[in-house]
């Protein structure tokens, strides 16, 4: 297929030369929709003048010749390499397809360009705000990804990793950038949306002041563009006081198909949970039942990390999904190819197929070589085998997933613990939020340790609360020996007694002893803003004189 060539292209080329990128920012946050959308209205006014010169050109020119200027020109940036004639070119580009007639734009074909590269809807691109703001502070997170020119991909998948990292990280900015010089050319010449490379970002960060990087990558595994992003960090180590890279969505690889970890166990729960919402059904084993196979389709990669499908395959039967395959676009390993997919299919007895993409991002691949209607698309060959009554596809990639952008917060977490530092301000609300995302939303049992034998859980507790995360927020309910105490205050007790202090009030809990005895006796729901870190709480009791105290909460488990 056509578009494979991308991926050729890319292949062993490092990301790009370094030029000016996209604007400034009001401040360290990232930056608004506004601005991709400011980007929009300079690229139309900057290329005026290039539409009437395109117009002009091709007064006198044949249709196929003027089809084939604008081929020409889009192949002369569908390119890996970003040179000082780029910018202009992306916008000749435009405007030489501007200058078309629906006709004429039907026959446009060059090595690489097509009508669609142009023509194809996929979506507002001013939803997407491209993160390449200046302002940014000392503290930055830089989200590095291969990148797509679908923008509705862009902005649910690729978006939705790097708000959910923002919201985590609010003492820290969080920007964008993308290793595919091909992908960038393409959104900035069809949208006017200019996005940094990873050199482009890095000198921004320079230039910025900023002192601590965290790099995390949206890459799945530690393959060729993993290695391709350290190996430019390299080059700039020492401009900075600390770098930490964190890791990719899938962790560490491992030596051979058996090796498994939990971040793995982690993204096929979550995408097999989506995908089997998605299709309709309550219960993946309900799929099953009703003859239905999902099938996820990787990229697949020449690089040595291939094992990882593997991997992923050997999880999907840990976790007893008999109805799950893993394949790649690429076709390696070799047991991933679709041909030797649609066999595993036919030979487990199921007659009808989902397909889904198992990659951060619902692209080009997603949209063509999954779900295209060519003769080589897997729907295509799925259909073509003769051996199934249906076959559908879901279009979503990983990162819109909840758990998923989870476990990259949680992989940023542990590389800013690796720099030292939550940031310039030591915030209580940005250690919340990432405690709070390191854990899905649900309820766990978790210890509750204070400073007193006086302040303390019923013994018929063992020590234990009921910690509760929901929407980034954390909350434990303690049931306490009696009633004795009859306010808490998360805080200081001198801050508890001033005027407009909000006390939590006692819920009426019921204690069943081991002696068959009951007993009412108060508890308190008390906000966490950390894990396994004490934090301050006061208590006062019926005599009405306030105490400091400080607790800690940890060893969550569901």
């Amino acid at each position: 297929m056509k578009k494979r060539v991308l991926t050729a292209i890319l292949t062993g080329i490092a990301a790009c030369t370094v030029l000016a990128g996209c604007g400034d920012a009001a401040g360290p946050a990232a930056t608004t929709q506004s601005s991709a959308q400011e980007s929009v209205e300079d690229k139309a006014q900057a290329g005026e003048e290039n539409k009437e010169e395109a117009k002009e050109s091709t007064s006198e020119m044949g249709d196929e010749e003027k089809a084939k200027e604008v081929a020409d020109l889009i192949d002369a940036i569908y390119v890996q390499q970003r040179t000082d004639e780029t910018d202009e070119l992306c916008e000749k580009a435009k405007a030489a397809w501007d200058a078309l007639t629906d006709a004429q734009k039907e026959l446009v074909e060059g090595e690489n360009a097509d009508p669609d590269y142009f023509g194809r809807d996929t979506g507002d691109a001013s939803k997407d705000d491209p993160l390449c703001g200046d302002g940014i502070g000392e503290n930055e997170i830089l989200v590095v990804s291969f990148g797509t020119s679908f923008n509705d991909s862009r902005v649910e998948d690729i978006g939705g990793v790097e708000k959910a990292l923002a919201e985590a990280f609010p003492d820290w900015s969080v920007r964008r950038a993308f290793t595919a010089q091909i992908i960038i050319n393409h959104v900035q010449s069809r949208d006017g949306e200019k996005i940094d490379n990873v050199d482009q970002a890095l000198d921004r960060a320079v230039s910025n002041g900023v002192r601590n990087l965290v790099v995390q990558p949206t890459h799945l595994m530690h393959g060729a563009e993993y290695d391709e992003l350290t190996d430019t960090l390299e080059k700039y180590k020492e401009k900075f006081e600390s770098v930490a890279v964190a890791e990719p969505l899938l962790g560490e690889v491992g030596n051979d198909a058996t090796v498994i970890n939990k971040d793995k166990e982690t993204v096929a729960e979550a995408v097999v949970d989506a995908a089997v919402k998605e299709a309709g059904y309550d219960r993946l084993s309900d799929a099953a039942a009703d003859g239905t196979a999902f099938v996820l389709m990787g990229h697949g990669t020449a690089h040595t990390a291939k094992v990882t499908y593997n991997q992923m395959a050997t999880q999907m039967n840990d976790l007893g999904y008999d109805n799950v395959f893993i394949g790649t676009v690429e076709g390696e390993p070799e047991e991933t190819a679709c041909e030797n997919v649609i066999e595993a299919v036919k030979e487990a007895g199921f007659n009808k197929v989902i397909l889904r993409p198992l990659m951060v991002v619902a692209g080009d691949h997603a949209n063509n070589d999954m779900a295209g209607d060519d003769d080589d698309s897997w729907k295509s060959m799925f259909n073509a085998s003769g051996a199934f009554d249906s076959v559908e596809c879901q279009i979503e990639g990983l990162g819109r997933i909840k758990d998923i952008k989870d476990l990259y917060v949680a992989h940023t977490t542990e590389a800013v613990k690796e720099i030292g530092s939550l940031g310039s301000s030591d915030s209580a609300s940005s250690e919340t939020a990432t405690e709070a995302a390191v854990l899905k939303d649900g309820e766990y049992q978790a210890k509750f340790t204070t400073d007193s034998s006086m302040f303390k859980i019923n013994e018929e507790y063992d020590d234990m609360g009921t910690l509760t995360v929901k929407d980034g927020k954390m909350t434990i309910h303690i049931t306490l020996p009696s009633e004795n105490i009859v306010n808490l205050y998360p805080g200081l007790a001198e801050d508890a007694q001033k005027d407009g202090a909000v006390l939590l009030e006692p819920t009426k809990d019921e204690v069943k002893y081991s002696d068959g005895t009951t007993e009412t006796v108060n508890g308190f729901d008390v906000p966490v803003p950390y894990l396994d870190k004490e934090f301050d709480l006061a208590i006062i009791g019926t005599k009405g004189k306030w105490y400091d105290h400080r607790v800690s909460v940890a060893s969550p488990a569901k």
